[in-house]
Formats: C-alpha cells, sequence, structure tokens
C-alpha cells in the first residue's frame, strides 16, 4: 500500500511516516499542501493523510483535488478542530474519514489500513492463496499454518502480489507500490526482495517469475 502523510508538522509528519512503514506500507512525507498536491498530480496513492490546516494550499483543497480527478486515493483528514460541524465539513469535501488530534497511532494504523481495504475492487482484510495467508491488519503472514518471519518490505511485496490475484505484476508496479518516492528505478531491490520472500515462502514455490514481464502468485484462476 502506498501512502501520502501531509502534514505542517514536521516531527508529527515523519513520526507517523516512519510508524506507517512498519506496518509494510511505502509513505511519502510533504510539509505542505503545495507539496501534497504536486506529489498527487504525479503519484497513485491507496491513501492520502491530510492535515486541514497546512500552509499554501490547505488539505481540504488538495482533498478536493484529490476527489475531483477520480484517481480513487482514499482521503483521511487530520485536524484539530473536534466539532461536529468541522468533521461535517470534511467529509464533505469528498473525505472517506476524519480523525482529531491528538489521536492515538494505533488508531490512525487501523484507519488508514481500512482505508486502503476500500480500494477498487474492495480487498478483504485477510488474502489467502496458494496456503499463504497474509493478515494485513495484524501484520501476520503464514504459509500452511505456519507463520512467514518477514522482512517489512517483503511483506509489502507480497501483500501486493496477493492483491493482484494471480495477474502478473511487473518489477515497476512493485517499486511503486512497495517502494517510496526515493526509490531508484535502476536498482536490483525489486528482484533481491522478491529473491528472500521465495526462499522465506519455501517450497513448492508461490511466486513465479514471467519472462520479459514480471511476477505473479500462483497461478491464474
Amino acid at each position: 500500500m502506498r501512502v501520502l502523510v501531509a502534514d505542517d508538522e514536521r516531527l508529527l509528519a515523519d513520526t507517523v511516516a516512519e510508524g506507517l512503514r512498519r506496518f509494510s506500507m511505502a509513505v511519502d512525507v510533504c510539509y505542505d499542501g503545495d507539496g501534497a498536491l504536486e506529489r498527487v498530480g504525479v503519484n497513485r496513492y491507496d491513501v492520502a493523510v491530510l492535515d486541514r490546516d497546512m500552509p499554501g494550499h490547505t488539505g481540504d483543497e488538495v482533498c478536493r483535488s484529490i476527489t475531483d480527478s477520480g484517481a480513487g486515493t482514499r482521503v483521511l483528514l487530520l485536524t484539530a478542530a473536534a466539532g461536529i460541524r468541522d468533521r461535517v465539513e470534511g467529509l464533505g469535501l469528498g473525505a472517506d474519514d476524519y480523525l482529531t488530534k491528538p489521536f492515538a497511532f494505533a488508531e490512525l494504523v487501523a484507519r488508514v489500513q481500512a482505508l486502503g481495504r476500500r480500494s477498487a475492487p474492495a480487498l478483504p482484510p485477510v488474502l489467502a492463496r496458494h496456503g499463504v495467508v497474509l493478515d494485513v491488519a495484524r501484520h501476520v503472514a503464514t504459509r500452511d499454518g505456519h507463520p512467514l518471519n518477514l522482512s517489512p518490505k517483503e511483506f509489502a511485496v507480497l501483500h501486493v502480489l496477493m492483491r493482484a490475484g494471480g495477474r502478473v505484476v511487473s518489477a515497476e508496479e512493485l517499486l511503486e507500490q512497495a517502494w517510496d518516492e526515493f526509490a531508484d528505478p535502476f536498482t536490483n531491490a525489486v528482484r533481491v526482495t522478491v529473491m528472500t520472500l521465495r526462499k522465506k515462502l519455501g517450497q513448492p514455490a508461490v511466486i513465479h517469475t514471467v519472462p520479459k514481464a514480471g511476477y505473479r502468485i500462483g497461478g491464474p484462476e
């Protein structure tokens, strides 16, 4: 899952981003509305976490831009205003959820995960294919009932492949969805991560390489 975090409170934004990365999310960070608009214009995000009161373009304006674009990005608005009128106003802009500051980080994670599952087509909280079970909310992966000790990046790659439902996923798509904006497009990180993931999944092989196309988990059903 790829997430944008935009908040002019730099410490808060960086802390939230780092925390979400521990749950295998690829997170880009910016500190004002102008940067947020620039990023949503060039990147495809599953979820955008936006502070309503950013300088420059406000979170409200960024939210409206995302909604008008039809990109399908889910929006979680953050604000210090806790009144019902403020929440209604925020949701009226097209936001999918609303969270007031201060908030519990566990709740933020749960809300971001829930919004990610509401992508089109909607996905269940637990994905299962070919003996592999991925519980995204609990951040747990198993194969044939045995736990898998995956790194955050391995978990993220497996999540992308499981979401694809047997469709071939290119290395470029994996890089876009499982790494943040600072990833080197010429790196061999995808190949190396897939290789280590294969070893941890064991035999028989679950992830298959499709020459000159990418990777798929199992086969088309």
